[in-house]
């Protein structure tokens, strides 16, 4: 936040917090017996998959082989720096380092799909949706998540 220009400091220090009366963290088994998806707010989904529109509340999935190279941007925050990514997708949506913990034993598996939302929309107006993933991601025996906010 040091870094950013005084107004947009300010600006992001008084966005207003949501908050969810859930329990989110639970006890699981050890990180070597997880299966575990990604869920980015990068704004990415596969070429040819609908391009996120500004205010989006929905998420995209991108299955577990899909390579980087089909995994595109669409992002339509236009203060959104985009260099990390294109240099990079693995900053954003890091599925090959995943795979590697999956090959190191790390993690136990990978999960079949991973998803991303457009981040430049208010928390609480996705929670519908992220409730329904919630539940996509049960049924696919997640129970870990590496959560990417981008």
């Amino acid at each position: 936040m040091q870094d950013l220009h005084e107004d947009q400091r300010q600006t992001l220090e008084a966005l207003p917090l949501p908050e969810f009366d859930t329990q989110p963290f639970v006890q699981g088994p050890p990180l070597a017996q997880r299966r575990v998806a990604i869920v980015s707010t990068a704004g990415v989904h596969r070429k040819g998959d609908r391009p996120f529109a500004f205010g989006s509340r929905d998420y995209r999935v991108i299955p577990g082989d899909t390579d980087s190279a089909d995994i595109v941007m669409s992002h339509v925050s236009s203060n959104f720096d985009r260099t990390g990514y294109q240099a990079d997708p693995n900053v954003a949506f890091p599925l090959a380092p995943l795979r590697a913990l999956a090959d190191d034993d790390v993690i136990d598996s990978v999960a079949d799909n991973h998803y991303s939302f457009m981040g430049a929309t208010p928390p609480e107006r996705m929670e519908r949706e992220a409730r329904t993933l919630a539940g996509v991601l049960r049924a696919d025996a997640v129970d870990a998540v590496l959560l990417v906010p981008v």
